[in-house]
């Protein structure tokens, strides 16, 4: 992580521990600090996942958040407070990325509304900050829901509001805060009945306190580099860096399965491993341990020989970090070479989020004028789409985010935007491919956005994937490992294998009564299996129109458009 805290453990921090009254670069190390622990702790974040399906980014989206936040103060000497927060914020609004990311961004812009222009900040200050934070927050979404970040952030704003009066110190005040935080997170399962039947809090508010939580272990000069010794379920670990970049001295990423022997000490673990890279994970299925670490090139087998006195090693994965980027860097160059629509001036231009390469490519033939890559686990920035569109010879844009966890970023982009810009909630492929068909780049620009809204509700979208936890959500119960369906992004079925699952799926949508079945399959399936289910279904649906398509799309197997 660029920052000047990195690596000092433990650190010697410049603020007084009694401070009042903190300037802008004194804030600056509290955001620096809050960031930091927040990426030490992302992986918890991410496992805090209530749906069983591979989308648990919550912890990365939030940290993407803040590293935009970090990157438009990095280089300020500004001392006026209001302006480095306002500077946060406007980092985070662009930066924002997924939902948490977009309601985080808000809680930043309300913060700088309680700050204004002001030179420093007290206790008095920071609460009213606090609050206004929170108020913002709730007024950036159109139906809040409580139990989630935002019930987390009202919860530590009017605690710290009620006792600021009596506080001396900015230290004393984050104690208060981030004990209220983590009290209101705990709650957070009494307010959503699908959190305490998962046995998780929320994931958000989780986040929102780790970045409290950063900032007074800061001043309390204990460790921001060691995370909080949770183990999660193997299967919901996130492998790839949350960065954009390689930080020094990550040169290679090692992952390790081992089975430890009865003497095996987690915390012991943590220790060894954290004299030898970052990006420090573990998880645990089964009897079977993962662990996954970045570490630089002298290092790269030293995770081995602290596991091989720990436990029996089952497989070793190694992957020069650099080559991984430089390879990521030409597939994308590779997706700029799509054939996308040519876009005159007063025409209609559409820009759409797509989760792989030949979902890209269809939408192309359909006439986008502009793709972001994006879905499950790599949800696009605020910036990103912003940037899709700007420099696009039209005034007239429609965006179709594809993925419920997007929409809120696009709005976001349609905000700060001069342009005349409408964003379709499509919240999966099929919709998005299905208004696109109501596309006429010449045509009356809000009929078309009409047209296309209307179109939604005319096709279900079923999808199979393979269970990322044990859960019973709507009555059906689902074990880790299994294959799941989801019908219109409600889970329906859980079985053994895919075929089981696709003609489940279909059943449920009452496939009989419609007239086509469009099926998108992804990066995980061979063709050899993905012929043997087409088949399948042929064989169970004979008058139907059935179509195949190569999608690309990671994480699911399937993507299927009933029609």
């Amino acid at each position: 992580m660029r920052s000047d805290l990195k690596n000092q453990e433990p650190h010697q921090t410049s603020m007084e521990s009694d401070a009042s009254r903190i300037d802008g670069q004194k804030f600056k190390e509290l955001v620096v600090a809050g960031m930091t622990w927040l990426k030490t702790n992302h992986a918890n974040v991410n496992a805090l996942n209530v749906f069983p399906v591979p989308d648990g980014d919550t912890g990365t989206n939030m940290l993407l958040t803040m590293q935009a936040a970090f990157d438009e103060i990095a280089t300020s000497g500004e001392n006026n407070i209001g302006k480095i927060v306002h500077d946060v914020a406007q980092g985070a609004l662009i930066g924002a990325r997924g939902n948490s990311g977009v309601i985080l961004s808000q809680l930043w812009r309300g913060f700088a509304r309680g700050l204004d222009s002001l030179d420093t900040m007290d206790v008095s200050l920071m609460a009213n900050a606090l609050d206004e934070a929170s108020k913002t927050a709730y007024k950036g979404v159109v139906r809040p829901v409580e139990g989630t970040i935002l019930t987390v952030a009202k919860d530590t704003a009017a605690k710290v509001k009620e006792v600021a009066p009596n506080v001396k110190s900015l230290k004393e005040l984050l104690e208060i805060a981030v004990e209220a935080a983590d009290a209101s997170v705990q709650y957070t399962p009494e307010l959503l009945p699908i959190l305490k039947k998962a046995g998780v809090v929320d994931s958000g508010g989780k986040g929102y306190f780790f970045i409290l939580e950063g900032m007074l272990r800061y001043l309390n000069n204990q460790s921001l580099e060691t995370a909080e010794f949770t183990v999660q379920p193997l299967s919901t670990m996130e492998l790839d860096d949350a960065m954009d970049t390689i930080e020094p001295g990550q040169d290679y990423e090692v992952v390790i399965d081992f089975k430890p022997t009865q003497m095996f000490n987690l915390e012991s673990y943590y220790t060894l491993l954290s004299e030898i890279g970052t990006s420090i994970q573990v998880g645990e299925g089964d009897g079977m341990y993962r662990m996954h670490i970045h570490v630089p090139l002298e290092n790269r087998y030293k995770p081995i020989d602290c596991t091989m006195d720990l436990g029996t090693i089952q497989k070793v994965y190694i992957e020069n970090l650099i080559a991984q980027m430089e390879d990521e860097k030409n597939a994308s160059s590779a997706n700029k070479k799509l054939n996308l629509a040519p876009i005159e001036p007063g025409e209609i231009a559409v820009v759409t989020i797509s989760p792989g390469a030949g979902i890209s490519r269809i939408f192309a033939s359909l006439g986008v004028a502009a793709i972001t890559e994006g879905g499950q686990t790599m949800n696009p920035s605020t910036k990103d789409i912003l940037n899709a569109f700007e420099n696009l010879p039209t005034d007239k844009v429609i965006i179709l985010p594809n993925n419920k966890n997007i929409i809120m970023a696009a709005q976001s982009a349609a905000k700060i935007t001069v342009k005349k810009v409408a964003v379709i909630p499509t919240t999966n492929i099929p919709q998005g491919l299905n208004a696109m068909l109501r596309l006429m780049p010449d045509g009356d620009f809000e009929k078309i956005v009409a047209e296309m809204e209307e179109s939604l509700d005319e096709v279900d979208t079923g999808e199979i994937t393979v269970a990322t936890r044990s859960v019973e959500i709507n009555g059906v119960h689902v074990n880790q490992g299994e294959v799941i369906a989801l019908l219109n992004g409600k889970l329906v079925d859980s079985s053994d294998n895919l075929l089981d699952s696709c003609l489940q799926l279909l059943k449920i949508a009452e496939t009989d009564d419609k007239e086509r079945i469009t099926l998108f399959y992804g990066d995980n399936i061979s063709k050899n299996e993905v012929n043997k289910i087409v088949d399948e279904i042929r064989l169970q649906y004979p008058s139907h129109e059935i179509e195949l398509h190569e999608g690309d799309q990671p994480h699911y197997q399937f993507i299927i458009a009933i029609e």
